[in-house]
């Protein structure tokens, strides 16, 4: 049986995180990533589970069979977009060299009393949108996080930036407590972010076509949007080696409507939006793909190569609403 990606516990220890984080601070960026090489060795060799998802996932994506020098750098690129949230936790932006597209399609959508909805994925770096906020600073930034899932992680890239941390909206509380606290960051004119490609066991999803085979997304990021009346952006932040980021900003919605008879119909459509350009981002960079879980196994199975997969199911936040 293929185990519910909630359940896998969290991948390294506080201390190898607490490490990377202090070299990497210490000693510069490029120290800490030489570190990255005996990490991917251990993760390729101690993490089964994630090498097989790994090899599946790329033969999926390039319609190739994959080979270990692939799953090595897979797994390198995740580890390097790990060490580089320290620095853009830590505000050193000025290290990367972040290319911004469609940020006149997010300002235009931006209010003084109603915010934005922006909506990610577990691909590339989610945290490059500091870089793109830090021209705003009036702009506030409300991220909704699972801290529960990767403790460790969380609290000490936190520690980094304890004002960050407190713009964060536990999506480990209950689903009401969340949508409150949403409504009141967006009635001020805040971005809202969270990721929508995954949700919780027993939570509502839709199958949406998605590189090949149906997947299940959630549908309740969608359903906020709808309930708070705000616009929906996907933004991805896709790392291109070095210091590179491309940062995507793209409307899904303007005001998603969802009358009762046509509601499935509706979020039907805007899922399958949101899957058709995730899809369009992961096949031209497959090594940014960091769902590191069995995505596409409806029924439960062990992970197996591309070509008869189907998907576990995908993150909610708000999973009272769904």
């Amino acid at each position: 049986m293929s185990e519910h990606w909630s359940k896998r516990r969290e991948g390294g220890g506080r201390f190898a995180i607490w490490l990377i984080r202090t070299i990497g601070l210490k000693c510069g960026r490029g120290v800490a990533r030489l570190c990255l090489l005996p990490i991917t060795l251990y993760f390729y060799f101690r993490r089964p589970y994630e090498r097989r998802v790994s090899y599946a996932f790329l033969e999926r994506a390039t319609g190739r069979r994959a080979n270990a020098w692939q799953v090595l750098r897979h797994i390198h690129r995740f580890a390097g977009t790990i060490l580089d949230r320290v620095f853009l936790l830590a505000e050193r932006h000025a290290r990367f060299d972040v290319r911004v597209h469609g940020l006149d399609e997010l300002t235009s959508r931006m209010r003084a009393d109603r915010g934005v909805l922006l909506l990610g994925a577990h691909v590339g770096s989610f945290e490059v949108l500091r870089v793109a906020a830090a021209e705003r600073p009036d702009v506030q930034v409300r991220v909704v996080l699972d801290t529960q899932k990767t403790p460790a992680l969380t609290q000490l890239l936190h520690a980094l930036n304890p004002e960050i941390g407190r713009n964060v909206i536990d999506a480990s509380r209950p689903g009401t407590e969340i949508v409150l606290a949403l409504s009141e960051a967006l009635a001020g004119g805040a971005l809202a972010t969270l990721l929508a490609d995954r949700a919780r066991e027993h939570e509502a999803t839709l199958l949406a076509d998605f590189l090949g085979a149906p997947a299940p997304f959630p549908t309740a990021p969608f359903l906020l949007g709808a309930i708070l009346k705000v616009p929906i952006v996907l933004c991805l932040g896709m790392y291109r080696g070095g210091n590179r980021y491309d940062l995507y900003f793209e409307p899904l919605a303007d005001e998603l409507v969802l009358p009762r008879r046509e509601r499935e119909a509706g979020l039907r459509a805007v899922v399958q939006r949101y899957a058709e350009r995730l899809e369009h981002h992961v096949r031209q960079d497959p090594y940014n793909w960091f769902n590191w879980h069995d995505f596409w196994n409806l029924e439960g199975r062990g992970v197996e190569p591309a070509a008869g997969r189907r998907a576990v199911p995908a993150v909610a936040v708000a999973r009272d609403l769904a």
